[in-house]
């Protein structure tokens, strides 16, 4: 049977990739067991060294339509299945997005529900010309799950995630990046080769760097000035003590390209 996320790790880039096309990547139960099982490993191969950046895609012409709703059509005990159903996908998420390494997701086609929280749980979301990103949640019923009413409110504010949310109409690739929900747009057929060769370059980065400036990042809106600046002292003593610090000081110097070695930083 073909596993419905694959997981691929070579020269410390790991391509995570939903593996449903003909059913549009939904999030049904075998894909948020095969969720939480992905990143499990991948969290582990991190910790080991043995990926520096993360890569998510998915196979087919869209990205993940959301939930499974025909398999709330078919059963009699919707809020059953569902408290069944998200546990695993919300510890599949957490772990993606507080990985100390950068997380791009390349986004193509449909976006909706679940499958927003799954796109926006990454650092950096690289959006095909096809992206196209729709709520869905109140038209059936329901409310957010899988981080989505929390990436949506960080990136465009609370009055914008309530708009996408109530209303439930669509946004394209080019209103996406307007809102800041997308760092870049893309052809579709340029999709992939620009979020490769992103994913390749920040593997190549000072890991232990890009990990507190992920965390320095995440963290700022829950801090004050005052809390943050103290948070970025002890981040820059902490970067200046690595071997990455000297390296790109000296490349600096020298005027080329720094070779960092990386570090696996602890997980959150």
């Amino acid at each position: 049977m073909t596993p419905p996320i694959l997981l691929d790790i070579q020269d410390t880039v790991a391509r995570v990739t939903l593996n449903r096309p003909e059913q549009a990547n939904v999030l049904d139960e075998a894909m948020g067991q095969a969720f939480i099982d992905v990143t499990r490993q991948l969290a582990q191969a991190q910790q080991a060294g043995a990926v520096r950046a993360v890569l998510l895609a998915a196979r087919g012409p869209h990205f993940c339509a959301g939930g499974d709703i025909r398999g709330f059509v078919a059963t009699d005990d919707i809020a059953t299945l569902l408290d069944r159903t998200i546990p695993p996908l919300h510890a599949a998420i957490h772990t993606l997005a507080t990985l100390p390494v950068p997380v791009v997701s390349a986004v193509n086609g449909s976006l909706g529900g679940g499958g927003i929280g799954v796109a926006l749980c990454a650092d950096i979301v690289l959006a095909g010309e096809s992206m196209k990103l729709r709520g869905g949640y109140s038209a059936i019923g329901l409310s957010p799950d899988v981080g989505v009413s929390w990436a949506l409110t960080r990136l465009v504010g609370p009055m914008r995630a309530k708009h996408i949310l109530f209303t439930n109409q669509p946004l394209n690739a080019a209103q996406c990046l307007a809102a800041g929900l997308v760092a870049e747009v893309h052809a579709d057929d340029a999709l992939m080769p620009a979020a490769e060769a992103l994913v390749r370059a920040l593997a190549r980065g000072a890991t232990g760097s890009l990990a507190r400036v992920k965390t320095l990042v995440d963290q700022a809106a829950s801090h004050s000035l005052q809390q943050q600046l103290a948070l970025e002292h002890l981040g820059m003593v902490a970067s200046g003590s690595t071997a990455d610090a000297r390296e790109g000081v000296q490349a600096f110097m020298d005027k080329r390209a720094p070779r960092f070695a990386g570090a696996p930083e602890p997980s959150a």
